[in-house]
C-alpha cells in the first residue's frame, strides 16, 4: 500500500479560525472541522483538496457527484483558473499551500464512487456525465487515468446495451441465487454475473493502485456514504446493491420519479474500499440543519452498521467538514458554545427544556433537578444556577400564549401568500387559511414564484395529453372551440375549467373531471403554440407523445415541455384555491427565470426574478406576506432563492411605503420543521381541517397523488407527511403543557385539537436580518 501524507496546514488554520478543537472526546469519535457557512465549506474543502494534491503527487482521488459539492467545484475551479494571480497566490500562501506548485491535474488517478445500474453514461442525470463535465473537463483530470464503472455495456449481448437487457430499468438481484425462469431472466442473470465480476476486478484495481488516497463524499438522508446505505458491512467492497427507500427518494428527481428509483440497483465502492489504506484522507462534507441528525449519529455513535459513516473511525485522516447548521446537534459543541456565554439566550433555554420534557415524556412543570442532571445540556443549566422552576413556568406560559395567538380572530388584513411551489402553502399552513378566509374583512392573494415543472412526471403529462386526444376524437370540445371558449385572454372561461372540474368532484363524475382536464390542457397548448387550428394541435400532441416515448426519465426537458408541465402545476393550484372561492384573479404564477432544472441553478437577477415580485407587492399592498422560511441548506434550493427574491422585493417596497407596518409570516412544511422555541403562533388543527387538507390535496394535485418525488422522511404523498408533522408538533406541546391543557379546556376548538401548525411572525427588520444571515451562510461572495 502507498503511504499518503494526510497532514494539513489548511485544517490547522481552519481550526484556528473556528476557535474550536477538532474533536471533543469522548463524545465525538471522528474529528470535525466547523465553518460558518456553505461557501466557506466549499472553499475549505477545495483548499484541503489542492493541499493534498501538492503533498501527494500522482495520488488517487475519488470525488462525489450531485448538489452537495457545488461550492467545492466552484472554489476548486476558481483557484485552478486563477492560480497565478497575485491575490490568489497570497490567499494560497495564507492557508499554507505552496503558490509556486500548481498541481498537475492530469497526473492524478481518479476512482468513480458510484453509479445507478444500469444507466446510459451519456445521459445528463448519470454520474458519469457529471464526472466528465466537472472533473475531467473542469478540473483537468485525465480520463485515461480514471477507473470508471461500465454499467451500460458490460454483460450485454453483442451489439446491445443494458437498457435492452433491463427494458424497465428494474434489476432482480435474486437471480444471483435462483434459477432463471425464462430466456430473458437467463440473459439478465448473465448481465448481473458480469457486473459482479466487473465489480470484483474494479476493487482489485483500486487495491493495485494502493487504495484511494483522497476520498470526498457527502452523507445521505439515512447516513449513507457513496451508496453504502444503512446496514452496510464496514468491510464491504465494490458491488451491486439495492438501495433503500430514503436513498430512492433522494434520487427520484435524478431518475424521473420514485417509480423509476424505487427498488433500484446501484454499483458502489464499499466502505472497506474507502478505508483499505490507513493513510487515506477521507472527508465528509455536510451543510445545513437538515443534515444535523445524520451527522450527530455518524460522529457520536460507536462503529455500527446502522451508521455507515462510523466506518471512517478506522482512519486517522477522516474528517467531517461541517457548517454550523450541520454541526448544531453535536452535544459537546452545543454545551461548550453555550457555556462560554455570560447568559444563555432565552430561545436556547427554551429549546433545552422542551427537548428534555419531550424525552422524559413529562410536562415542563413536572421536570425535576434529577431530570436535568441526566442531560448534558440540562446539567449546564444547573451549573449556571438557572432558576429552573421560574423558567419552566415562564416557558409554560409562553407556549399557552402562542396557542392563544393561533386562536385569535384576524380581521381587516390583506394577505399575500407566497410559495416556491404550488403546494407549499397548503402543506405548510392550510389549516390556518381555512380560518383566515372565513372573515370577509380579510383579502387574500396567492403567489407562486416558480413553474414547478420538475415535479411533474412524463407519465402523468402523457396521461393528460391522451385524455385530450380522446376528447378531440369524440368532438367533446368542438362547441366550445366554435364559441371562442379557449381564447388566451378569456379569464371567465379559464375559471369555468375549474368549476367544471370541481362540479365533477362533487357529483362523483369522472367524466366531468376528465372533460375539465381536457379543456385546460387544450387551453395550455393553444397558448403555447399560438394557434387554435385543431389539426396543428393534433400534430403537436403526436410530437409530444413521440418526445416522451423517446426520452429517458429524469432528462432535462425542452422549454416547451417545461412550460406545459408548469401549466399543469398552475392548474392544480387554481383548483385548490377555488375550494375557498378564489378564482384566477386572486392567483399569480410568476415562473421566475432562475428556475431552470439544472443541477446548479443560476443566481437571482433583479429584472428577471425580483422586479415581478415588487410589481405584485405594489398591486396587492399587503399587510402580511407569508414566506417559506427554511434554514441554511435545508429544503430545496428553490426555497432559498424564492425567499431571497421576496426579501429583495420587500426591501425595495419598504422604501416606497416606509409608513406601512407590514409583517412577514414564516412557515415550513415537509422539508423542515420549526422547533417550538422558534415559532410564536401555534394554530390548533382539528380533525375537520386535517380531512380538508387530505381531500383537497388528492382532489387537486393529480401530479402529486402518486408521490413521484417524495420526501425521504415518508413513503407516501406529501399531504400524509404534512399531517404527520402537524400531529407530532401537537404531541410535543401536549407533553410540555400536559394533556389537560387541551382535553379539559373550556374552549371547544382546543378540545377538538389534534394537531398544531407553527408560524413565525416577524416585523420587516427581523425578517431582513434573517434573510441576510441566511444569504451569508449560503452564497459565495460576489
Amino acid at each position: 500500500m502507498r503511504i499518503y501524507d494526510h497532514t494539513s496546514r489548511v485544517e490547522e488554520r481552519a481550526l484556528q479560525k473556528s476557535g474550536k478543537p477538532c474533536c471533543y472526546s469522548p463524545a465525538e469519535k471522528i474529528a470535525v472541522v466547523e465553518v460558518p457557512d456553505f461557501p466557506s465549506l466549499g472553499k475549505l474543502t477545495a483548499l484541503r483538496f489542492l493541499e493534498w494534491l501538492q503533498l501527494n503527487p500522482e495520488g488517487v482521488v475519488s470525488l462525489p457527484t450531485g448538489k452537495t459539492p457545488e461550492h467545492f467545484v466552484k472554489w476548486t475551479l476558481y483557484f485552478l483558473q486563477r492560480w497565478n494571480q497575485a491575490e490568489v497566490q497570497r490567499e494560497l500562501a495564507e492557508w499554507g499551500l505552496d503558490p509556486a506548485r500548481k498541481p498537475e491535474m492530469n497526473s492524478f488517478s481518479f476512482v468513480q464512487i458510484d453509479e445507478f445500474y444500469p444507466i446510459n453514461p451519456a445521459q445528463e442525470n448519470s454520474f458519469a456525465y457529471y464526472i466528465n463535465r466537472f472533473y475531467f473537463k473542469g478540473f483537468g483530470l485525465d480520463p485515461q487515468r480514471a477507473l470508471l464503472m461500465d454499467i451500460w455495456k458490460t454483460g450485454a449481448p453483442a451489439g446491445r446495451d443494458l437498457g435492452w437487457v433491463f427494458p424497465d430499468g428494474k434489476v432482480d438481484l435474486s437471480l444471483r441465487f435462483r434459477q432463471p425462469a425464462n430466456e430473458v431472466e437467463q440473459m439478465q442473470y448473465q448481465a448481473i454475473t458480469a457486473a459482479d465480476q466487473s465489480a470484483m476486478e474494479y476493487e482489485a484495481r483500486i487495491r493495485e493502485w494502493g487504495g484511494i488516497g483522497f476520498f470526498l463524499g457527502g452523507i445521505g438522508p439515512d447516513g449513507h456514504i457513496g451508496f453504502n446505505i444503512k446496514g452496510s458491512d464496514h468491510f464491504s467492497t465494490t458491488r451491486l446493491i439495492p438501495i433503500n427507500y430514503e436513498t430512492a427518494a433522494a434520487a427520484a428527481t435524478d431518475l424521473g420519479g420514485i417509480e423509476m428509483s424505487r427498488d433500484n440497483v446501484v454499483c458502489s465502492i464499499g466502505l472497506k474500499t474507502i478505508t483499505m489504506n490507513v493513510t487515506t484522507t477521507a472527508l465528509i462534507i455536510a451543510a445545513g440543519d437538515s443534515k444535523a441528525k445524520v451527522v450527530k449519529d455518524a460522529v457520536e455513535q460507536e462503529a455500527s452498521v446502522r451508521y455507515p459513516a462510523t466506518a471512517l473511525q478506522a482512519l486517522p485522516g477522516a474528517r467531517f467538514y461541517l457548517t454550523e447548521g450541520a454541526a448544531h446537534l453535536l452535544v459537546e459543541r452545543r454545551y461548550q458554545r453555550l457555556h462560554a456565554l455570560p447568559t444563555i439566550p432565552s430561545v436556547s433555554l427554551e429549546r433545552i427544556l422542551i427537548d428534555i420534557a419531550s424525552e422524559k415524556r413529562k410536562s415542563l412543570m413536572e421536570l425535576t433537578t434529577a431530570d436535568l442532571a441526566e442531560s448534558r445540556l440540562g446539567n449546564l443549566l444547573l451549573e449556571k444556577n438557572v432558576d429552573v422552576p421560574y423558567l419552566t413556568y415562564k416557558i409554560n406560559s409562553a407556549l399557552q400564549q402562542r396557542i392563544s395567538k393561533g386562536l385569535e380572530s384576524v380581521s381587516g388584513l390583506t394577505f399575500l401568500h407566497t410559495a416556491p411551489h404550488h403546494d407549499d402553502i397548503m402543506l405548510g399552513y392550510l389549516p390556518y387559511i381555512i380560518h383566515l378566509v372565513r372573515n370577509p374583512q380579510n383579502t387574500h392573494h396567492f403567489l407562486t414564484l416558480t413553474s414547478g415543472f420538475t415535479s411533474v412526471t412524463n407519465a402523468y403529462t402523457l396521461s393528460l395529453l391522451r385524455n385530450l386526444k380522446k376528447a378531440l376524437v369524440k368532438g367533446t370540445l368542438d362547441c366550445l372551440m366554435e364559441e371562442g371558449y379557449f381564447s388566451p385572454d378569456d379569464v371567465v372561461s379559464r375559471n369555468r375549467d375549474i368549476y367544471q372540474y370541481l362540479d365533477g368532484v362533487s357529483a362523483n363524475s369522472t367524466e366531468m373531471q376528465k372533460e375539465a382536464e381536457a379543456r385546460r390542457v387544450l387551453r395550455d397548448l393553444i397558448e403555447l403554440t399560438e394557434t387554435e387550428d385543431i389539426e396543428v394541435l393534433r400534430a403537436e400532441i403526436g410530437k409530444l407523445e413521440d418526445y416522451f416515448a423517446s426520452g429517458h426519465p429524469g432528462k432535462k426537458d425542452i422549454p416547451f415541455v417545461q412550460k406545459l408541465k408548469g401549466m399543469i402545476r398552475e392548474w392544480e393550484e387554481e383548483l385548490l384555491w377555488a375550494h375557498f372561492g378564489f378564482n384566477c384573479n386572486h392567483i399569480s404564477h410568476l415562473r421566475l427565470g432562475f428556475y431552470t432544472g439544472d443541477i446548479f441553478t443560476p443566481q437571482l437577477e433583479w429584472e428577471r426574478d425580483v422586479q415581478p415580485v415588487l410589481d405584485l407587492l405594489r398591486s396587492v399592498k399587503p399587510d402580511v406576506v407569508t414566506v417559506a422560511l427554511d434554514p441554511e441548506g435545508s429544503g430545496p434550493d428553490t426555497h432559498y432563492k424564492v425567499l431571497q427574491a421576496v426579501a429583495e422585493a420587500l426591501r425595495a417596497y419598504r422604501k416606497e411605503r416606509a409608513d406601512h407596518a407590514l409583517r412577514v409570516w414564516g412557515y415550513r412544511n415537509v422539508w423542515y420543521r420549526f422547533h417550538p422555541s422558534e415559532a410564536d403562533i401555534f394554530v390548533p388543527v382539528s380533525m375537520n381541517s386535517l380531512a380538508i387538507m387530505q381531500s383537497a390535496f388528492h382532489t387537486c394535485f393529480g401530479s402529486q397523488r402518486s408521490a413521484s418525488f417524495p420526501s425521504y422522511e415518508y413513503d407516501g404523498p406529501f399531504c400524509d407527511l404534512a399531517q404527520k408533522i402537524i400531529v407530532e408538533q401537537y404531541a410535543t406541546i401536549k407533553t410540555c403543557l400536559g394533556r389537560d391543557s387541551f382535553y379539559a379546556s373550556n374552549v371547544p376548538r382546543l378540545r377538538a385539537t389534534r394537531g398544531l401548525v407553527f408560524i413565525r411572525s416577524m416585523p420587516l427588520e427581523e425578517f431582513f436580518e434573517e434573510t441576510r444571515s441566511l444569504k451569508r451562510r449560503t452564497e459565495c461572495p460576489s
